[in-house]
C-alpha cells in the first residue's frame, strides 16, 4: 500500500532519516526540508550550500545526497553533497562545476558550523552539467565513502590521480584512512578507494557482511549493481556492456584483464539509481533482500541475492514520478521519493503480505 507521506517538493533526491519522528529531503534545486511527525516544514534550512544547477532540462547537478553521521546523537554532524562551481568559465564559456561533500549541523533551522571534507582542485572542475554520482554511505567503523561521476570525460575515470569516475573513501573529519589504496602513490589521490566508475548513484552497506554495493549508470544498456572492493577498477569505460546512446559501439569488450565485473547488469538500460538493503518488521519476507530503483520505467524493484549473485528480480511498485531512492525508515516502511511529482511516498504491507 502507498501513500503519500510528503508533497508539494521538487526533485526530491535523497531521504536521511535523524530519528522516528524527524527526516531530512534534499530538494536538487538547492533545498533541504524537514520533515517533523509527520510534516513537511514550510520554510527550508536556511544557509545550506550554494549548489550549480544548469537550466538544461537535463541538468544532473543541485543539492544531492544527505548522509547522518554514525554518532549524530553526540555530535550532530550532516553530510551534505552538492555541484560546486567555481566563480570562471570554461573554453565553451560554461561555469566550471564539481562534486563536493561538506559537513554541518542544524541549529534553529538553519545549516551552521559547515567544514568541507572533500572538494577536488580547480583542474579536476568541468563544464559538463552530469554525471556528479555523489550518492553517501557510512561503514560500519565510520568511514565516509561517497561517488564522484565521471563528469563526461570518461577518459579519466581509471586515472587515480583523477577524482571523477570513482568512488572515493575518508574519515568522517575529511582525512584519508591509512589503509586507503593509494594512498602512498604520488600519482594518485589518497581518498580513492575504487575506479573506473561512469556515475554511480545509490550505494549501500549490506548489514551481515558488511560488503559496498553500489549502482552505476551505464551509457545505453549496460546499467550495473557491483559489489565495490577497495582498489577495484570497474573498467569504464574500456569494458561495458552498454553502446554509444547514437548506437554505435563503445568498445567491443564487456571484459578486461584486472577489471571487476558487475554482479549484475542491466541491458537494455533501467535508469537504475538508489539502493537499499531491507531490513524491518514491516515486510519480515524481504529481509535481507536489496530494493532498487529505476528511473526509465519508474519502477521499485526487489532483488533476491545468495552471496554475490542476484538470484530474482520482481517489480515491487510503479511510480508516478521518476523514483531516485528508497529509503527504509526506523518504522520499518520503505520511503520513495520522486522527481515529477515531487513527492515521498510511504510503502506498508498490506496485513495479509506480512504473514
Amino acid at each position: 500500500m502507498a501513500r503519500v507521506f510528503a508533497d508539494g517538493l521538487q526533485t526530491v533526491w535523497a531521504i536521511a532519516f535523524l530519528d522516528a519522528d524527524t527526516a531530512l529531503v534534499s530538494e536538487r534545486p538547492g533545498r533541504l526540508r524537514v520533515i517533523r511527525g509527520g510534516v513537511l516544514q514550510p520554510q527550508p534550512v536556511a544557509g545550506t550550500p550554494m549548489v550549480y544547477v544548469h537550466a538544461h532540462r537535463w541538468n544532473q547537478g543541485g543539492l544531492l545526497d544527505i548522509a547522518v553521521d554514525p554518532d549524530y546523537d553526540d555530535n550532530g554532524w550532516i553530510y551534505l553533497s552538492h555541484s560546486h562551481r567555481l566563480d570562471r568559465t570554461g573554453p565553451e564559456g560554461n561555469p566550471l562545476a564539481m562534486t563536493r561533500v561538506v559537513r554541518g549541523r542544524i541549529r534553529d533551522n538553519t545549516w551552521v558550523d559547515e567544514e568541507v571534507v572533500f572538494q577536488a582542485e580547480p583542474a579536476a572542475y568541468g563544464e559538463p552539467f552530469w554525471h556528479y554520482g555523489g550518492r553517501m554511505a557510512f561503514d560500519a567503523q565510520g568511514r565516509l565513502h561517497f561517488s564522484v561521476g565521471d563528469r563526461g570525460a570518461q577518459e579519466l575515470a581509471r586515472e587515480p590521480g583523477r577524482p571523477s569516475g570513482k568512488i572515493h573513501r575518508l574519515l568522517a573529519d575529511g582525512t584519508a584512512p591509512a589503509d586507503n589504496p593509494y594512498l602512498a602513490r604520488d600519482d594518485a589521490l589518497a581518498s580513492v578507494y575504487s575506479l573506473g566508475h561512469r556515475n554511480p548513484q545509490g550505494m549501500a552497506f549490506e548489514p551481515e557482511s558488511g560488503r559496498l554495493w553500489s549502482t552505476e549508470h551505464g551509457p545505453r544498456g549496460g546499467d550495473e549493481l557491483n559489489v565495490v572492493v577497495r582498489g577495484g577498477d570497474y573498467g569504464w569505460p574500456v569494458a561495458t556492456y552498454g553502446i554509444n546512446y547514437d548506437g554505435t559501439l563503445l568498445t567491443p569488450h564487456t571484459h578486461a584483464p584486472g577489471v571487476v565485473q558487475p554482479v549484475h547488469y542491466w541491458r537494455p538500460s533501467i535508469g537504475v539509481s538508489g539502493l537499499a538493503f531491507y531490513r524491518g518488521r514491516e515486510f519480515p519476507l524481504w529481509d535481507g533482500k536489496l530494493l532498487v530503483t529505476a528511473l526509465a520505467p519508474r519502477e521499485l524493484r526487489l532483488l533476491t541475492l545468495d552471496g554475490e549473485r542476484v538470484l530474482h528480480e520482481e517489480v515491487l511498485f510503479r511510480a508516478q514520478g521518476r523514483p531516485y531512492e528508497p529509503v527504509v525508515g526506523p518504522d520499518g516502511a520503505i520511503y520513495l521519493a520522486t522527481d515529477d511529482p515531487g513527492q515521498i511516498l510511504r510503502l506498508t504491507a498490506q496485513e495479509e503480505r506480512r504473514q
